[in-house]
């Protein structure tokens, strides 16, 4: 079968967006091309796995999403949509240039698999596609992976900053991951002892690949993945919740996470770029959140709060 390749040029802080924006106007499948994602062979390896350098310079100076259609699917207005986003988003997106290209499905449902490498999250969580041979060391818990059509490959800088502060905080009991993607943070939480864990995601595809991936790592008795929209039908008391969403989402669903944690419970967001760091944590504060810690890297911010235990 042949499909419609749609390239976009972008920026860090758009690509997730942009991503988002093809998967509406019915792209089948996506795949983020940043550089800063990539590996750093000059890393050690406590942070990153060895990748071969050359496959680094096979990616564009620019950010890039591609996209997948069917042939049969109509692209017209798709280049105006998408010059729109950046006044619904509030910030610059880079460029948005769009172009096609005919492509046969081995070719895009393939190629990117070989920049897709094992790699450590935080101190002991290791995501490890499921085609990669990995000699894992003595303490690590290792997440076998494959993200199919859904956001979520582990290698995004917001990805590392859940993990590595559920790793530093979560002290037990039930989790909620909400926008679970591929499923790598509602399965790193059921790695380091939680159970159960609530797995949410509005778009089917990521919900078909989490629970795919549940079943890869054996977690089914601890991972009940489920499709819903944010926080809708929710009901539990969780000692964590976890999103990696998008700064206005999160801003959103912050009342409703209020609901359903402890007294006491921690909430972990990330998905936040620089700029609207800000915003986030004025609608936390107000809304009678405790910032217990921030973490950036690169373009983008991580936040732990915690729902007092009175109050």
């Amino acid at each position: 079968m042949d499909w419609l390749e749609a390239t976009v040029t972008t920026n860090p802080q758009g690509a997730d967006i942009v991503s988002e924006a093809l998967m509406q106007w019915g792209a089948k499948g996506t795949q983020i091309m940043d550089r800063a994602d990539m590996p750093d062979p000059a890393r050690p390896a406590a942070q990153w796995e060895l990748v071969d350098a050359s496959l680094i310079d096979t990616f564009p100076k620019e950010v890039t999403v591609k996209a997948w259609f069917p042939q049969e699917a109509d692209l017209v207005g798709l280049q105006e949509h998408l010059y729109h986003l950046p006044a619904l988003a509030g910030f610059e997106l880079g460029g948005l240039r769009l172009s096609l290209d005919n492509v046969q499905d081995s070719d895009w449902a393939e190629q990117w698999k070989r920049f897709y490498k094992p790699l450590r999250l935080g101190r002991r969580i290791v995501i490890r596609p499921t085609w990669e041979e990995y000699q894992s060391k003595a303490d690590d818990l290792v997440i076998d992976l494959d993200p199919g059509m859904a956001f979520g490959t582990g290698t995004h800088e917001t990805t590392a900053l859940c993990v590595e502060m559920m790793e530093a905080l979560y002290k037990g009991g039930p989790v909620l991951d909400v926008g679970t993607g591929s499923g790598i943070l509602a399965i790193a939480a059921a790695c380091l002892g939680a159970q159960p864990v609530v797995a949410i995601d509005i778009d089917p595809v990521a919900v078909r690949t989490a629970r795919e991936n549940v079943v890869q790592n054996g977690l089914m008795a601890q991972v009940d993945v489920r499709q819903g929209d944010l926080l809708q039908g929710v009901e539990g008391q969780f000692a964590l919740g976890v999103a990696n969403i998008l700064a206005d989402v999160i801003i959103l669903l912050q009342a409703s996470m209020w609901q359903v944690l402890q007294p006491g419970g921690l909430f972990v967001c990330s998905g936040i770029i620089k700029d609207r760091a800000q915003d986030v944590r004025y609608a936390l504060l107000n809304g009678g959140w405790q910032l217990v810690e921030e973490r950036v890297r690169g373009e983008w911010v991580a936040m732990a709060w915690r729902r007092p235990v009175t109050g």
